[in-house]
């Protein structure tokens, strides 16, 4: 039997409703660079570990990868309540770690050290923290566990893996890129394409162009980032989000454009590269986050310094 999660509920922030906040859960390693100390943690076990945590605890850990993105939705919510202050479609950041609560202190500390408004730390001593994803009504987890994020997207909740790196992500707006298939719609084509070669998936989404695609593993999370993209016009928005996909605009776009349409969701920017790699163009975006399927892409997304995150 799992033990029980232990919550330490986060009096400096105004706590959120779970039914109409979008609930984003990141653990320590996705928001802090804790790689030192995971290493320890490996070599020498969790007492050792637990002891470090414990004798550096007012000792600000360095950001993370998933840092950047978590001030940035700040930012947001920040924009949405000067807006309208009794608006409840607020993000929710809560923190999701495998350490025990003893060893919990030091996170805390360096999340009240950098001002990140994170409502509820929860401490679970128990291997699979994931399954308090839907009690707590998460709609994106953040993890650099890939076990952790095979668990939560079998549990139907939207999930990446975060990998470590130095992140210079500006601050404002919020910026998130989405890859097409297999992380905003489903891998349908790309499994025809697997199949068929090109000319064979070309074929399918000529055939299937009325027919809107299938729903990937973020599509959830992108709705709902819609939805508080809509709050706002485009030219005031402190949301900003794109659509960065190898299919080609000439041959499979119409149908991607059809399906967002379909869905209602908002797209501010959409680069069909035909297979051309996206490096380029997302230093050029510099998003807080960007999805992708692809390790390749994701490769190319860290050589040029963007947080990158990876749907499996």
């Amino acid at each position: 039997m799992a033990e029980p999660e232990s919550t330490v509920i986060n009096t400096n922030v105004k706590q959120k409703d779970p039914s109409t906040a979008l609930v984003i859960a990141v653990t320590t390693r996705a928001i802090f660079n804790l790689e030192e100390e995971h290493k320890l943690y490996l070599e020498k076990g969790k007492e050792e570990y637990t002891r470090h945590q414990q004798a550096n605890q007012d000792k600000p850990l360095p950001p993370g990868t998933a840092f950047a993105f978590i001030q940035a939705v700040q930012y947001v919510n920040k924009k949405i309540l000067e807006s309208n202050p009794a608006e409840r479609d607020l993000f929710d950041i809560l923190v999701l770690s495998n350490n025990s609560p003893e060893s919990g202190v030091r996170i805390i500390n360096s999340a009240k050290h950098y001002g990140l408004e994170i409502s509820k730390f929860c401490f679970v001593s128990d291997e699979d923290s994931t399954q308090y994803l839907k009690s707590h009504g998460v709609k994106l987890f953040l993890s650099a566990d890939r076990t952790d994020v095979c668990n939560a997207l079998r549990r139907g909740v939207s999930a990446a893996l975060v990998f470590q790196q130095e992140v210079q992500a500006p601050s404002t707006p919020l910026r998130v890129v989405f890859d097409g298939d297999a992380v905003l719609f489903s891998d349908e084509t790309d499994q025809i394409f697997q199949e068929q070669g090109l000319e064979g998936a070309v074929q399918y989404e000529r055939t299937m162009e009325a027919i809107p695609i299938g729903e990937g593993p973020l599509k959830a999370f992108a709705m709902h980032l819609g939805k508080m993209h809509k709050k706002f016009s485009q030219e005031k928005s402190p949301i900003r989000t794109y659509l960065v996909t190898a299919r080609s605009g000439r041959d499979m776009g119409v149908r991607a454009i059809k399906t967002l349409r379909e869905w209602g969701l908002p797209i501010d920017e959409a680069f069909f590269m035909d297979g051309a790699p996206k490096g380029p163009i997302l230093a050029q975006i510099q998003p807080h986050i960007f999805f992708d399927d692809g390790l390749h892409n994701i490769q190319g997304a860290q050589n040029v310094g963007v947080p990158s995150a990876w749907v499996p």
